[in-house]
């Protein structure tokens, strides 16, 4: 038997419809049965905006998700070339099966959508933080608001959208794998007073079993091991259990 997804979500979608007409008739009656409560009223009100809103977002994301499936293809090719380049910096000759694995094994992609707010000091887009993963290849639309922190000092720079640019960063688990040599970026999102903002990255990591820590090749030369083998889904949930902080996270595998 053959599965057709799509049509199989089509379907759901269908059903859903059916199911979300019925609820709003049976919320309408529910509003005469409590028109002179006026809290009831409102409450009924809210959940029924909230349960719109979520199911047209459910179906813009499955309209995307084709899109959103080709795009992370398409840049396969563009995500090896770099990882090639940056394991020629750390010695490693040849990315083999196992290499792969461990610098590129598993890849997710977001949809992030931040709306605008009228006062944009008084909110965080996204904290300060630097990602878990080997590779992360931005997105961004030309709004702006994406920052990264210069080494060294608390400098915050600001990365203007060039058309047709992607924004490259290096995430913890490469640092953790070139035993420093390389920096993971920290960055944050400032929120825009007047327009929304949308960025699509896609996050290139490990698989969620291996164990990171220094590569062998580099540390050949006698280089000291300021890392220690850490399971990679071990470092991901410590970093999903606290609040963003900066590249504190990193510690989580220092000896």
């Amino acid at each position: 038997m053959i599965f057709n997804r799509k049509l199989s979500c089509e379907i759901w979608i269908k059903s859903s419809s059916d199911a979300l007409i019925n609820f709003v008739i049976m919320l309408f009656k529910s509003l005469i049965i409590f028109r002179e409560n006026i809290y009831s009223l409102i409450v009924l009100m809210i959940i029924l905006c909230v349960i719109l809103t979520l199911f047209e977002i459910f179906c813009l994301l499955f309209n995307l998700r084709d899109e959103a499936i080709e795009f992370m293809k398409k840049t396969e090719l563009v995500i090896k070339r770099l990882m090639e380049s940056l394991m020629r910096g750390l010695n490693v000759k040849e990315i083999d099966e196992e290499r792969e694995s461990l610098l590129m094994g598993s890849k997710r992609i977001n949809l992030n959508y931040y709306p605008k707010c009228p006062n944009p000091e008084l909110t965080v887009g996204v904290g300060r933080h630097s990602d878990v993963s080997t590779l992360t290849i931005l997105l961004q639309d030309n709004i702006g608001g994406l920052y990264v922190k210069k080494l060294g000092n608390e400098t915050w720079l600001p990365v203007p959208p060039i058309s047709g640019a992607l924004v490259i960063n290096i995430g913890d688990a490469l640092q953790i794998l070139s035993n420093g040599r390389y920096k993971s970026i920290e960055h944050r999102v400032i929120a825009n007073g007047s327009n929304n903002r949308v960025s699509v990255p896609i996050f290139v990591n490990p698989k969620p079993n291996d164990v990171i820590g220094p590569l062998q090749e580099v540390l050949e030369s006698g280089e000291k091991a300021v890392y220690k083998q850490v399971l990679y889904s071990d470092y991901v949930k410590h970093f999903f259990r606290k609040a963003h902080d900066g590249k504190d996270t990193v510690d989580f595998a220092k000896i």
